[in-house]
Formats: C-alpha cells, structure tokens, sequence
C-alpha cells in the first residue's frame, strides 16, 4: 500500500520525502512535521497579527487593480476574509469594486 505525501507548504513541490519522523523537501530544503503539513500555513498581516476567516481588515496602501482604471484606497475596510492558498492570501469582496484577492501584506487586522 502506497501512501500519498503532501506537496512542500514552502514551495509546492511534490518530491517530498519521509526522514526519520519529518517530511523533506529536496528542491527548497523545508523540513516539517507531517502533522504540521495538514493545519496548514499560517497567515499574518502588515504588523504580525494573526488572520483567520471571518476577520475585519482595512487596507494600508493605495493599491491599483489590474485590467481596470479602479484603486482599492488606503483605510478601505474589507469584512469577512476568506484565507486561501496561492499568490494571493486573501479572498473579499469590496463594496463598488466586487470580488477581489489581496496580499496579506498590504492590510491590517481591525481589532474590536
């Protein structure tokens, strides 16, 4: 029976090998955990803080979108976050302006 190994958290290869009690990636080098692999990735904001679905975050800096003239402006508030993997950290949608990805380094988390 084979068993199936996760890609690399790092750099998505999928030559991951098992040493000892860690998975390793050849291509980056990472080593973790194999149950560390499975909780996934964790994604902070501009200043370190914590991000989770659901969250409130504003935007830190005037950003241009792609393919239109539109820019999301500094202080935007985005609620309910969606977290996801890839370039872009972030799943919202922003009033006026629809779906959109962001990169969690260009918010910060709203603190109630």
């Amino acid at each position: 029976m084979t068993e199936t190994l996760p890609p690399c958290p790092e750099c998505r290869s999928t030559y991951v090998y098992e040493a000892d009690s860690l998975l390793v990636c050849p291509e980056c080098g990472h080593e973790w955990a194999p149950g560390a692999a499975s909780a996934g990735a964790e994604v902070r904001d501009s200043v370190g803080n914590l991000l989770a679905d659901g969250d409130t975050v504003t935007v830190i800096k005037d950003l241009k979108l792609k393919g239109s003239s539109g820019v999301v402006k500094v202080g935007t508030k985005v609620q309910k976050i969606r977290l996801v993997d890839g370039d872009h950290d972030i799943d919202c949608r922003i009033p006026g302006i629809g779906q959109i990805g962001l990169k969690s380094q260009f918010v910060k988390k709203v603190v109630d």
